[in-house]
């Protein structure tokens, strides 16, 4: 036991020949905590009496009980130490302001980078100085921003880089790298795809966008009002914008078969070279209703069940197909009307039943459950 006790905490020791007392620090996550462990006679940890730093008193506030226990319980002082690690593990991660405080020489090393970055290119930094927030602006103007987490051992350490992009932002780092290299390599990946948000902010300026309400920097999905519930749900490929995106015609049957004839025949006429939107008209053979020419109510009919345009984030997109009818519902409150009703009937994860609003038929795929 004193060996393994020795290995796994080479900084606390005992005192006396009969190892009933030890004295010394124990270390977690980097920190070291001193405290003193005194045993009775026989050794057992039952009558044991831990004393600990102010430090590590403050931390194990509100945990006295479990640590009493674990002493109670541990079948020796290498079990009990490796159960105190652990609860403070799980004390230090649950209080980040208990984390370690980095040397003076990160803040200085930071304060050099910010410096050679420019200070104009900080838009937020955090009371501890680990997450910083640095904007960038591409060749077309548009504002960026990375958010940057450094390790107390930067630049050892690879920070990590989040940012509102349609692709990972994979980041080339070394114990040499800094700040700016950092920043230059976010302008590379911008630059990547300028093409890709010029096609996507073209559509989003010219068209209706019935979804998302929001569209952020990351999406790569636009919902473009055709009509009075018919619209086109289009999936743009980041690494080949101009390309044929994905295209999904929703909307009652009757309208969305010709739409849907005219993208088959006219696929072939796509060209590469011209915008998405001017294809995507050509390739239809429409012209989309835009903020010029319509007002977006136009295109916002309520859910003929619950009686609203939006359901937390969906919109209504099930659609009667009689044509005197055309009624709109949200997915989910028609199919939880047609469940209700007793001439309904299922077939694996499709429910037939009769439109609410002119008893025609109508079916509706099963609401997907929410994890």
């Amino acid at each position: 036991m004193e060996k393994s006790l020795v290995n796994d905490n080479p900084l606390l020791v005992p005192l006396n020949k009969h190892q009933t007392v030890y004295d010394g620090f124990i270390t977690v996550q980097e920190r070291d905590f001193r405290m003193r462990i005194v045993l009775p006679p026989d050794r057992q940890l039952k009558e044991a009496k831990l004393h600990c730093c102010w430090q590590l008193k403050h931390l194990l506030r509100g945990y006295e009980r479990i640590v009493k226990q674990r002493l109670q319980q541990s079948a020796d002082l290498v079990g009990f130490i490796l159960e105190l690690k652990t609860v403070l593990e799980v004390v230090l991660k649950s209080r980040p302001e208990c984390r370690s405080i980095p040397p003076p020489q990160y803040y200085s090393q930071l304060i050099s980078e910010m410096e050679t970055l420019g200070w104009d290119k900080l838009l937020f930094i955090d009371t501890e100085f680990r997450m910083l927030r640095l904007k960038a602006e591409d060749s077309a103007g548009r504002q960026h921003i990375l958010t940057v987490k450094l390790k107390s051992k930067h630049p050892a350490e690879t920070p990590e880089c989040s940012a509102d992009l349609p692709v990972p932002l994979a980041i080339n780092w070394t114990a040499q790298s800094t700040l700016e290299q950092l920043h230059s390599q976010f302008l590379l990946v911008l630059e990547s795809l300028s093409e890709f948000w010029d096609v996507l902010d073209e559509i989003d300026s010219k068209t209706w966008i019935l979804e998302p309400e929001k569209p952020c920097r990351s999406d790569t999905t636009r919902r473009i009002a055709i009509g009075n519930n018919v619209s086109i749900k289009v999936e743009v490929d980041p690494g080949h914008p101009k390309m044929l995106p994905e295209c999904c015609l929703l909307g009652a049957e009757h309208v969305v078969t010709p739409l849907r004839n005219k993208l088959n025949a006219n696929m072939h006429l796509w060209n590469p070279d011209s915008s998405v939107l001017h294809n995507l008209r050509d390739v239809l053979e429409i012209e989309f209703p835009s903020p010029a020419t319509h007002e977006k109510s136009s295109f916002n009919l309520e859910c003929g069940i619950c009686y609203s345009y939006r359901l937390e984030a969906a919109i209504p997109d099930q659609v009667c197909n009689d044509p005197r009818c055309g009624q709109p519902f949200h997915q989910t409150c028609l199919y939880e009307w047609l469940r209700a009703l007793h001439s309904s009937r299922q077939s694996f994860n499709i429910v037939f039943g009769e439109c609410p609003y002119c008893s025609k038929p109508i079916t509706v795929k099963m609401a997907a459950q929410k994890s």
